[in-house]
């Protein structure tokens, strides 16, 4: 297999190239604003803490609501363009309305709604990629989730340094509204101009013919919901992994943010080659041990941050890391849409409600490990429930 390999289904289909560009745009989108968001919200528009953490709770509630809800109207209706439009409008009014009139109100609305709503484009982009590669040839197939994943990771690696260069001036923190608008007009144009008209694509999308409750109850079924808890303890390591390793940084004196910045900068530029190459592995190794082996180096990562960070060895920790993040940031994606082989919107719901379970698992870790013991114990913690989640997933599928 050659290094193009896993770009070559991408390449060769005119959707799958749309889907890649928008999850680039869409990267580019979130690694602008998200590092910034808490400080936007208390330093400029003036939210106490507790009123940050309030937005917070409801835009994730909104996200995971508006992402359920619009998967199932995708398969019952298989009107996935109108969709898709709507998300992205909501994308572009959300950054327009900060990028025009930056103001307390408008931030609220726009981080507790508008932007939430927006976040379902990513799950529809997938099963929009789902479906187009079913017209590639089957060995091609495999490589296609884990390339667009690995693009959508991709600016990322580009963006954050760019904004720390500018922001050591006097650039304020608001300029990063009228650059995301620019982003947010491109993937609106792009989706209006080459997203495929619903009922003319080159692939068979019938309606589900279900119901909205019975389409709920499929996705409520007990053996569907254990395995998007088994992984959401995985997705809460990575969650735990953001929250940790700053605050373990900071409390070592030859240490602090430049550290902090370094150790996540090489994370993800390690990631990326990683996500791109294992569409080299995926066919020889069974999805549900490949999870498992990519928790096992996450979980090695994650807790040996506290038990590591006062010497040099901590550095080590970014390969362990970063191959396991390439796979636990793929992988269960790929793992949940195929549970819901013949519900592509329902199965990219299932993403929405992973991460959801694994920021539920990362708060709870935190909390319990801070009260007890420190950023260390809630790492450690974090790492052996991931264990338990990988342990109990393949537990699951034994006999699958």
């Amino acid at each position: 297999m050659s290094l193009a390999a896993p770009f070559r289904p991408i390449l060769r289909d005119r959707t799958l190239m749309l889907a890649a560009c928008l999850l680039v745009l869409f990267g580019a989108h979130a690694a602008t604003i998200a590092p910034y968001m808490s400080s936007l919200a208390v330093k400029v528009f003036g939210l106490s803490d507790h009123a940050f953490s309030a937005l917070l709770i409801v835009a994730s509630l909104v996200a995971v609501a508006t992402s359920v809800g619009f998967g199932i109207l995708a398969d019952q209706r298989a009107n996935r363009r109108a969709i898709a439009l709507t998300t992205v409008t909501a994308l572009t009014l959300g950054t327009a309305l900060m990028a025009f009139a930056p103001a307390t109100p408008a931030f609220v609305l726009a981080h507790a709604l508008l932007l939430p709503i927006s976040g379902a484009i990513f799950g529809q982009i997938f099963a929009l990629a789902r479906l187009a590669a079913t017209t590639q040839p089957e060995a091609d197939r495999p490589a296609v989730l884990s390339t667009l994943r690995a693009l959508f990771a991709l600016p990322w690696v580009v963006v954050l340094p760019i904004w720390s260069l500018v922001f050591q001036g006097t650039t304020p923190l608001t300029a990063v509204y009228p650059v995301c608008l620019v982003l947010a007009l491109a993937m609106l144009g792009l989706t209006i101009r080459l997203w495929p008209r619903d009922g003319a694509t080159h692939w068979e999308d019938v309606p589900s013919g279900l119901s909205f409750r019975e389409a709920l109850t499929e996705i409520a079924h007990p053996q569907v919901l254990i395995r998007v808890l088994a992984l959401g303890t995985i997705n809460g390591a990575v969650m735990l992994y953001i929250i940790v390793v700053g605050l373990v940084f900071a409390g070592i004196p030859f240490r602090g943010a430049a550290d902090t910045a370094l150790y996540a900068g090489i994370m993800a530029g390690l990631e990326v080659p990683f996500m791109l190459a294992l569409p080299f592995v995926i066919g020889r190794v069974r999805q549900t041990w490949l999870i498992a082996l990519g928790t096992v180096l996450y979980a090695v990562h994650l807790a040996g941050i506290p038990l590591l960070a006062e010497t040099p060895a901590v550095w080590a920790l970014t390969l362990s890391g970063a191959i396991g993040g390439a796979i636990v940031l793929t992988q269960p994606m790929a793992y949940l849409q195929e549970l819901m082989a013949e519900r592509p919107g329902a199965g990219a719901s299932l993403i929405a409600l992973q991460k959801l379970a694994g920021d539920a698992f990362s708060a709870l870790c935190f909390a319990l490990g801070t009260s007890l013991g420190g950023y260390g114990l809630a790492a450690f913690l974090g790492a052996a429930l991931s264990l338990l989640g990988a342990a109990l997933l393949i537990a699951l599928d034994r006999n699958r």
